[in-house]
């Protein structure tokens, strides 16, 4: 009688231990997603957003974070840009900007005066997937994928 009861409870609790462990992380794909780090990526910058209005970036900029030398560096349009940066979880505070002082076609312009409003402050930050979000306190977004 007790290996009945005992044949019972297993065929009762292992399907349900079966079923509790075959759940999807990410709803259902199979893979779980993880999280990408803002710091050792080189983010291209799509658009920027001023005031309201969003604007396709022009001359392909991009920015990184390298949490080891506090650093951030990359390319705002027309010139290439340095500075301290400190990341914590969620914000991002950049020093002054060191840019070189090539002047470009006016479109290149626009787009790297945007970007330097994002220096000199701290900016929120967000990862989703491939996609990161800057956002300073003064209305400024930044989006930039993974560059490839």
């Amino acid at each position: 009688m007790d290996t009945q009861r005992l044949t019972l409870a297993v065929l009762t609790l292992v399907p349900l231990a079966v079923a509790c462990g075959s759940e999807k992380a990410d709803g259902g794909s199979g893979s779980v997603a993880v999280e990408r780090p803002v710091t050792g990526v080189d983010w291209s910058v799509r658009d920027v957003t001023v005031n309201g209005t969003t604007r396709a970036a022009h001359g392909s900029p991009y920015l990184s974070f390298d949490a080891k030398t506090h650093k951030a560096a990359g390319r705002l349009g027309c010139n290439h840009v340095n500075a301290t940066a400190t990341v914590r979880a969620g914000h991002i505070t950049l020093g002054r900007p060191m840019t070189t002082r090539m002047m470009c076609d006016a479109s290149l312009m626009q787009t790297e005066r945007a970007l330097l409003g994002l220096f000199h402050h701290t900016v929120g930050y967000r990862v989703d997937h491939d996609t990161l979000t800057l956002t300073s306190a003064n209305g400024l977004t930044v989006r930039a994928v993974v560059r490839k």
